[in-house]
């Protein structure tokens, strides 16, 4: 009896230790990098990490993930299907800006469903399909008062796709810390925030995302995982420097353990697929600490 209540108290100091262990290692991966990092890990809902979250990161377009929770709630509210329909006019589709949706269809003067255009956000990143669905739902004041709502308040959603295009220092004012961000994925895929046909389509969508293979997806390819993941990624500023590379998603492991991660490089000085290594690093320390291997 005395031996197990021995065991019992050393538990908590070992899984201290083995945080600590995976603190260090991702500190000294990215030691020596000419960026600002930071990481967030929490697996299985409890165990949690994190590296330089005290700074604030450019979301980029990781804020469609945001966008796409509170849509699910602006839709479920009103009672509304995924296949609602939007009319999209060419002045839609703004020409200086990444958008396969533009380029697709650069007329306008047609309708797509929100389950479409959610596509086009999550898996390819359309900056256009993005701006309508934002001005369908109430603008970013709407997603960034209800992403609050749920408790992650350590970020802000303040501007527009177009608002960035129109001035690069407005990619600043969204931001987010790691862990807020790494927190959003654990309540989107734990709790019953809308009905489970609004939550399947964005998992679903996410596992299929088609951006950022060489970042938190590349050291997972061929493995026996589930990952969700989008992306985010900045210009150069006028100092140079990547304004942001960041990928957050996360990790289902076929034993049963999951864990979300959150990895964003800001205003880097190392090369666009420099940064992307600094993250596809970051999850494969990640992926072989919670594997113990």
């Amino acid at each position: 009896m005395r031996s197990f209540i021995i065991l019992l108290c050393l538990i908590p100091t070992l899984l201290f230790a083995r945080q600590s262990q995976l603190k260090t290692l991702l500190e000294q991966a990215i030691k020596g990098k000419k960026a600002e990092i930071g990481i967030a890990v929490i697996i299985d809902g409890k165990d949690t990490v994190t590296v330089n979250n005290d700074i604030q990161y450019p979301l980029m377009s990781v804020f469609k993930f945001h966008q796409a929770v509170a849509l699910a709630d602006y839709m479920d509210k009103k009672r509304l299907p995924l296949g609602t329909l939007l009319s999209i006019k060419k002045s839609d589709l703004k020409p200086n800006t990444y958008s396969p949706l533009r380029d697709q269809f650069p007329q306008g003067g047609f309708e797509m469903s929100i389950a479409d255009l959610l596509k086009y956000t999550l898996q390819q990143s359309d900056n256009n399909a993005c701006d309508i669905l934002f001005q369908y739902q109430g603008g970013v004041d709407a997603v960034n008062q209800y992403i609050h709502s749920l408790g992650v308040t350590d970020c802000a959603i303040v501007c527009t796709e177009n608002d960035m295009h129109q001035d690069e220092s407005l990619c600043y004012q969204n931001w987010t810390t790691p862990l807020a961000a790494a927190r959003l994925l654990e309540i989107f895929r734990k709790e019953a925030l809308f009905p489970q046909e609004y939550k399947d389509f964005i998992y679903q969508t996410m596992t299929e995302c088609q951006t950022g293979q060489d970042r938190l997806v590349a050291p997972l390819l061929g493995k026996e995982v589930t990952i969700g993941h989008k992306t985010g990624t900045g210009d150069r500023n006028a100092k140079g420097q990547q304004v942001a590379c960041n990928d957050i998603g996360f990790v289902l492991l076929p034993d049963g353990h999951a864990y979300s991660i959150a990895v964003f490089v800001k205003d880097s000085e190392e090369n666009n697929q420099e940064n992307s290594k600094i993250i596809a690093d970051i999850s494969r320390i990640v992926y072989e600490y919670v594997t113990h291997q």
